[in-house]
């Protein structure tokens, strides 16, 4: 294994945030771990979640029965290497161990058993506004939440009612201040309008459209929230699972929330793949963070797009401003069920391809002197020594 480069130094009265994509802990990936949900699926092409732990092997080799900290492989070093004083992921799985599935086609759940490696990581929130955590019904979704407050991690964006689960994620940080979290699926992601949550009905955050009235009445709920000092990170499950585009309704929603001057990220997921960064004032949009972990080795069919390539995000933000200050992207790649260190051609692949993407909205330029690529000059693609510094 390859170290890390020395870590950049964190700079005075600015805090660090982890944020990553999809983290996908069902189905295959449950039956590896020590204390697996019953394999039986209800897919159309596919009976056991057993037929993709079978799919990965026999694209990458034998996966073993896994402890809690083997999914996240390589990401525990880089995790102690960076420090973060908060780790904010998007969770797309329920944990229970409920047989009440809702008829979608596919279906994700973890064993309440065997999402303590969400402790591995030392994950703080669990984002779970999204298209999966409903999968097995209104009991899953409680057994998720009361699963988390037992492992002490906090959620949002889903709960017993409206009320529960548009309420922000408030994570105090060590030496005062806080953070807040908001999560918001969007209908763009394929979230069942039935999944809503209502005065008397658990269910998610639901956001049914990105429109400029939406984002305005979210900027001010979030302004009624905040103290002088909050920093605050708005995770949003939208769009499709493949491809690039990033439509004009979406960019603006994310425009009218920065224009508050109260959010310092917006943290996009639902694609399979990383898709393109902006800055915008002094805050970030993330507009999809990509899977980062899944059980989706050895399926075929958009291979083009290299959803096996996991991205970390490491935000700086200046605590007296709230501002955005830099942006440290750490690749990974999901080989076995596990994160690895990707090889070179898959980096610089990973590289030209945020490049192409982000070019459009003037984020990212290539400094031809230097092994690393800069982001308006606050973002870098991390190197490893003794083969990419």
């Amino acid at each position: 294994m390859t170290a890390p480069c020395d870590a950049p130094e964190k700079k005075r009265g600015t805090i660090r945030l982890f944020l990553c994509g999809d983290v996908m802990l069902g189905r295959g990936i449950d039956q590896v771990l020590q204390q697996p949900c019953d394999p039986a699926l209800h897919e159309d092409y596919v009976t056991s979640a057993l037929d993709y732990v079978r799919l990965a092997e026999t694209a990458n080799g034998p996966i073993p029965r896994a402890s809690a900290r083997y999914v996240w492989g390589a990401a525990l070093e880089e995790l102690s290497f960076a420090k973060p004083d908060l780790r904010i992921v998007n969770l797309e799985t329920s944990i229970t161990r409920a047989e009440d599935y809702d008829p979608k086609g596919i279906n994700y759940r973890v064993s309440p058993e065997n999402a303590d490696c969400l402790l591995a990581a030392q994950i703080d929130c669990c984002a779970l506004a999204n298209n999966h955590v409903l999968d097995w019904g209104k009991a899953g979704l409680l057994e998720t939440v009361s699963a988390l407050q037992r492992l002490g991690i906090a959620s949002v964006g889903a709960g017993r009612n409206a009320i529960e689960a548009a309420a922000p994620a408030v994570l105090p940080l060590q030496d005062s201040g806080r953070v807040l979290v908001y999560s918001f699926a969007s209908a763009t992601s394929a979230t069942p309008n039935r999944w809503a949550a209502t005065s008397d009905r658990a269910g998610i955050n639901l956001l049914r459209d990105l429109s400029e009235t939406s984002a305005r009445r979210i900027s001010s709920r979030i302004s009624d929230d905040c103290r002088a000092g909050d920093i605050v990170v708005v995770s949003v499950h939208w769009g499709p699972n493949w491809g690039y585009e990033i439509n004009s309704e979406q960019r603006e929603f994310a425009h009218i929330l920065l224009d508050s001057d109260r959010i310092s990220v917006i943290h996009g997921h639902s694609s399979h793949h990383a898709k393109a960064i902006e800055l915008y004032g002094n805050g970030l949009i993330l507009y999809g963070c990509g899977d980062f972990l899944n059980d989706y080795e050895g399926i075929s069919g958009y291979e083009s797009y290299r959803g096996d390539l996991s991205l970390m995000y490491f935000v700086t933000v200046e605590r007296a401003t709230t501002a955005v200050l830099d942006v440290e992207i750490v690749p990974l790649q999901v080989k076995r069920f596990r994160l690895v260190r990707p090889a070179h051609v898959d980096v610089d692949w990973i590289q030209r391809t945020l490049e192409r993407e982000s070019r459009r909205f003037a984020t990212i330029s290539i400094n031809a002197s230097s092994s690393l690529v800069h982001l308006n000059d606050v973002f870098a693609l991390h190197r490893y020594k003794g083969q990419l510094c």
